[in-house]
């Protein structure tokens, strides 16, 4: 009964320092994967912002990295974009800034964003996991980074 007992208390201990030592994932990882999904599943950045291959499918190697849109309007408007800028990463902004203009809807410079870009309104605490998902991503060099 005695070595039942300490096998017990054995496991218990094992068990014990077996999750403390298993961190559950940090807050900031938690916060990158809210960005992640806000960013994939909201609000479809991909769309617009990653390059597609011949058959319409994201090139996942130059994901968010800007692309040429494929589409344009049937009636001029004079902003319009003609490619996206690139998000890996955020270069050119400072994360107030990229904050700002996922909660406003307006960009540094005070302007909105060129159509098609829409207005967002995200919360302070979605824009800043975007924000954090967007930074945690490869940054990549571009001639400019602010369109």
């Amino acid at each position: 009964m005695k070595a039942i007992a300490m096998v017990i208390g054995a496991c218990l201990i094992l068990f014990a320092i077996t999750n403390l030592t298993a961190a559950p994932p940090t807050a900031p990882a938690l916060k990158i994967e809210r960005g992640k999904y806000l960013v994939e599943r909201v609000g479809m950045c991909r769309d617009c912002h990653t390059p597609h291959d011949e058959r319409g499918e994201p090139i996942r190697e130059k994901w968010l990295q800007g692309s040429p849109l494929s589409f344009k309007p049937i009636v001029p408007i004079p902003v319009w974009a003609d490619k996206t800028p690139n998000l890996a990463g955020l270069p050119g902004w400072e994360d107030k800034e990229a904050v700002k203009f996922l909660m406003t809807g307006m960009a540094y410079n005070n302007l909105p964003g060129r159509p098609p870009m829409p207005q967002y309104r995200f919360n302070q605490e979605d824009a800043s996991a975007i924000v954090a998902y967007l930074r945690s991503l490869a940054p990549v060099a571009t001639s400019a980074s602010r369109k």
